[in-house]
């Protein structure tokens, strides 16, 4: 199987733009970790894009570069053409995602991620709380105007609807400070959450029709800085799961959104009366860099497996599973970029 391996950031995606450094940062190092996965695989060769302006460093992999003046979409378009699957990494920002999974299932190539449909709604927080919300899962209230934040006491969380990360997250002291924000900022895709006191985690799970298996709970470790917020690490498989509500929220999510497939990370609070859910991310996320240090398995062999289940069963219980010895720290301002 030829697999091409697209990361969006450093592919060629910002060809015509600048590259934020950030994202090029978590792009580079989650296309590392997911070379590092599928090189292991037998029978696997991989492809993947750079935009020119970027060195290369992996080695054992097929590259190819967008041309001058193409747009970036023709340029993946190629790229899918040479392969029998797909695994895009982008942001759902601007439909970006959406589009590039459209894109391998119109060229009839094998998806090794969500469908379009489960992005289209994971994309933006405002229907993923109230897709998630319908099924009885505790999300954050959110509100996408003004005249609809309600009284809630305390600071609130001011962000892009279909942001990624902590791009464009500001906090601000009061509900009539989120009113007067969206207000000012109306028409342009930002809604307001209320502060929620806990632990910030993740989930990361593989996900087939209906159902999930989690694979790591996630520290987050967000640092306020004023009226910012950022995300300075990841402890990855931090957090045991005794009880098994983890597991539980990963197949609640999968259920109530079922065309998300493969690799999929859930941000949510860890507060005392339970997870409350923050957003979906239908694609890899950063945590994904720690999962072959801290698992004794090979996470790209599930995602590829999650794409060819069939009667909802996957070819490896989750039972069967081992962790190693410590969890494995991500130190994202640690990270270089080239």
């Amino acid at each position: 199987m030829k697999i091409f391996a697209y990361e969006f950031i450093t592919g060629g995606g910002l060809l015509h733009d600048a590259i934020p450094r950030s994202l090029a940062i978590e792009g580079d190092m989650m296309l590392s970790a997911l070379l590092g996965d599928l090189g292991r695989i037998p029978g696997v060769e991989i492809l993947i894009s750079r935009d020119p302006r970027l060195t290369l460093q992996a080695r054992g992999v097929q590259c190819m570069s967008p041309h001058a003046g193409e747009d970036p979409f023709v340029a993946f378009t190629r790229g899918v053409r040479q392969c029998d699957a797909v695994l895009p990494i982008a942001p759902e920002t601007g439909g970006v995602l959406e589009e590039l999974s459209r894109i391998v299932l119109a060229e009839d190539r094998i998806l090794l991620g969500c469908l379009p449909e489960a992005i289209s709604v994971a994309a933006s927080k405002s229907r993923t709380v109230s897709v998630l919300s319908d099924a009885g899962i505790p999300c954050i209230p959110t509100f996408d105007s003004p005249e609809r934040v309600s009284p809630i006491p305390g600071p609130w969380v001011i962000k892009p609807d279909d942001g990624a990360g902590c791009v464009d997250t500001s906090v601000v002291a009061t509900w009539q400070d989120a009113r007067g924000w969206l207000d000012a900022r109306s028409g342009e895709g930002f809604i307001a959450q209320p502060w929620c006191e806990g632990t910030p985690l993740s989930l990361s799970m593989i996900c087939y029709p209906g159902d999930a298996l989690l694979m790591s709970c996630n520290l987050q470790h967000v640092r306020r800085k004023d009226a910012r917020l950022d995300l300075d690490g990841i402890t990855v498989d931090a957090m045991a799961d005794h009880q098994g509500i983890y597991a539980d929220l990963a197949a609640s999510v999968a259920a109530a959104l079922p065309g998300l497939r493969g690799y999929v990370g859930i941000d949510f609070i860890a507060t005392d009366g339970g997870p409350v859910v923050l957003e979906i991310n239908p694609r890899l996320t950063t945590s994904y860099c720690g999962l072959s240090a801290a698992l004794d398995t090979n996470p790209a062999e599930l995602i590829i497996a999650a794409a060819s289940v069939q009667n909802n069963r996957m070819s490896k219980p989750i039972a069967t599973w081992s962790r190693k010895t410590k969890p494995v720290l991500i130190d994202l301002h640690g990270a270089e970029f080239n």
